[in-house]
């Protein structure tokens, strides 16, 4: 079994409390608008991390990060990609899991076949939206996917985090 962390839109804030949720993982996604390079060194500390280019990344370490990509695990492609309404599909190459981030709003959804998991935003609180990191676990074809809303006070330094939010049930991937 596979532990996946997800992380969006930290947009150059990386908090304590989504560190510690992603501790132990064995690789991280992350969908875009990362703010500066040292978030994805600080998360590369805890495991190999994936990520993508979102709207608000620029400079010559931003460029070098793809649109998308698509990543297997065990026996699931995961596609990642910052903005969902940038997603392509296509028959020959539909991944069993697409991770995005842009909207802010963590979600897990299941459409068409495809599971798709906004891990939300883990950056600057937007609006009364929460604070949130996402997992898959992945075990062969299965894949379960969890949001974890983190407990954070805004502009606070006592933050804690707590799960809550969605679990989706366990699916097997055909």
């Amino acid at each position: 079994m596979q532990r996946v962390g997800l992380i969006s839109d930290t947009h150059g804030l990386l908090r304590d409390e989504a560190i510690d949720e992603l501790r132990g993982c064995d690789r991280i996604l992350h969908a875009g608008d990362i703010g500066v390079e040292d978030v994805l060194r600080r998360l590369a500390a805890l495991a190999p991390v994936i990520a993508v280019r979102g709207n608000n990344d620029a400079g010559p370490w931003a460029d070098a990060l793809p649109e998308s990509t698509d990543v297997t695990v065990e026996d699931v492609t995961i596609r990642v990609i910052h903005d969902l309404a940038d997603l392509e599909l296509c028959a020959d190459s539909t991944p069993q899991v697409v991770v995005t981030g842009h909207s802010h709003q963590p979600k897990v959804a299941s459409r068409d076949g495809v599971l798709y998991v906004n891990p939300g935003s883990a950056g600057p609180r937007r609006f009364k939206l929460p604070i949130a990191v996402g997992e898959l676990l992945i075990d062969g074809r299965r894949v379960d996917a969890r949001i974890v809303e983190l407990d954070v006070a805004p502009r606070s330094g006592l933050d804690g985090a707590k799960a809550r939010g969605a679990v989706s049930p366990g699916r097997r991937i055909r």
